[in-house]
């Protein structure tokens, strides 16, 4: 498969060819929560003893995060937030995208905004004025243990006052795709912010996609979420437990047949066991990529949507944009962090979805 294929499906876009007035049609405006990822190893004892639940993200206040991280061994920093992740990974294989999250003026606000612009994401934020202890850029302590499992915990600072103010009418008029953080429904301001989104978006022929992101959030919103497959959204990206407890299934497959009913295109990742891609024409299952060693799972579902959503706007099929989010997942849970270290376009182009 190479880009520009005849079978591409891109739900209620006019297509990837579009001009705005500013320059060529945006490819993703992922909109998500601006973190800065602290990573540190950890044993399973000492989840224990700070109260995380392996393989879980908890949200912390201030207080409860210093205490983490006074606890945590050696850390390394490094730019996240799952939204902007994917917009990373959109970027690093050559498409155009865009970030809209919330920052604040300070040491950690600086270096998200630099590191997202270097690697060619647009991100025009207005920073908050940072009031140590009470306003700071938001920052999540990443626990990563022997089998390559994260456990998190999130203070969300300046992140969780997003709203309307941060939305950039530019970007999200001239984009294929608006592509939501589930994470970011748990914020009234930020949720009023995401519905204004996506009228906008319908409003300029734009697909509206969202990740589930975490179990925790379709326990909290699952009627909302379950509300917005009645029309608001194009795509939905789950794994395995996310999509079975939206529609309280009692196993992956019924949960496959009730999506299928929605009519809504979803990317439901299943780790090791690959993916299954649910369309129109029915379900397709997907083999993961090889990977020979795991080293931290940490953005594995944000860099697979990145694929996926850059190879959906660029002429790619359901399925081929599937391998091509397999082979980000791949190389992005090969080393430490969350942002492919890896050329991915070379990538691709090796295994053949690019010509």
């Amino acid at each position: 498969m190479t880009e520009g294929g005849d079978d591409a499906v891109m739900p209620a876009t006019s297509g990837g060819t579009a001009e705005s007035p500013s320059g060529p049609r945006l490819d993703v405006v992922a909109i998500g929560n601006a973190l800065v990822d602290v990573l540190a190893s950890a044993k399973d004892e000492d989840l224990d003893g700070l109260g995380l639940v392996k393989g879980t993200m908890a949200l912390v206040d201030q207080a409860r995060s210093e205490s983490i991280y006074a606890a945590m061994g050696p850390a390394t920093e490094a730019s996240g937030g799952s939204a902007a992740n994917t917009a990373a990974g959109v970027a690093a294989l050559g498409g155009r995208a865009a970030f809209l999250g919330r920052v604040a003026d300070d040491g950690f606000g600086m270096a998200f905004t630099h590191d997202i612009r270097s690697i060619g994401v647009a991100f025009d934020p207005t920073p908050a004025p940072a009031i140590p202890g009470e306003a700071v850029t938001g920052h999540c302590l990443v626990l990563v243990t022997g089998d390559a499992e994260r456990t998190m915990a999130t203070h969300l600072g300046v992140a969780s006052d997003f709203g309307s103010v941060d939305l950039h009418g530019g970007h999200l008029s001239s984009t294929q795709v608006v592509y939501l953080e589930g994470y970011l429904w748990e914020q009234p301001s930020a949720k009023a912010a995401m519905r204004e989104a996506i009228e906008v978006a319908h409003g300029n022929d734009a697909a509206v996609a969202l990740s589930l992101s975490d179990p925790f959030c379709v326990e909290h919103h699952r009627a909302e979420f379950l509300e917005l497959l009645k029309g608001d959204l194009e795509m939905v990206f789950a794994n395995e437990d996310e999509i079975t407890l939206l529609f309280g299934a009692p196993d992956f497959d019924a949960a496959v047949g009730a999506v299928t009913e929605t009519g809504v295109l979803a990317v439901l990742t299943r780790g090791a066991a690959g993916c299954v891609v649910v369309t129109a024409a029915g379900a397709v299952e997907v083999p993961a990529v090889p990977v020979e060693r795991v080293v931290d799972t940490t953005g594995a579902g944000d860099l697979f949507a990145a694929g996926f959503l850059y190879g959906i706007t660029n002429g790619l099929s359901p399925e081929a944009s599937a391998r091509l989010g397999g082979l980000g997942a791949a190389e992005v849970i090969s080393h430490v962090g969350a942002r492919p270290q890896a050329d991915l376009r070379a990538l691709a182009v090796e295994a053949g979805l690019f010509s």
